[in-house]
């Protein structure tokens, strides 16, 4: 995350994280927007979701950040109920043969499962 990116953005994202949704972004269709959140599931409770959506699937309730570093620009959608649970979370990426994928860094879970993909509150 660069010193010129807003604190008040609910998830922050670390450089790596901006190399990886920089390409995807690119391969995917234009318009789209990231959507995130979680839901019940998952080895502690809460699972992560991300996935790229049309612009035209995101309500007015949800809150929507922009992340211009992203190459093309990016926006995220979090619906209200996730944001709660998502506030303040740092978003990375590795490419590790074992563990590899986006990383959640999460200041809210007071746990989290082996993977990393799911948290408990």
């Amino acid at each position: 995350m660069g010193d010129d990116a807003p604190s008040d953005r609910i998830i922050s994202l670390r450089p790596a994280a901006v190399a990886r949704l920089s390409a995807l972004a690119a391969a995917s269709p234009p318009g789209q927007v990231l959507r995130m959140g979680v839901r019940s599931g998952g080895c502690s409770g809460l699972s992560y979701t991300m996935d790229f959506v049309g612009s035209g699937s995101v309500a007015a309730s949800d809150a929507v950040d922009s992340y211009p570093e992203v190459s093309g620009g990016l926006s995220c959608a979090v619906d209200a109920k996730s944001a709660l649970y998502l506030y303040g979370m740092e978003l990375d990426y590795s490419d590790a043969l074992i563990g590899g994928g986006f990383q959640f860094h999460n200041p809210n879970a007071e746990e989290s499962c082996g993977c990393g993909k799911s948290f408990g509150v």
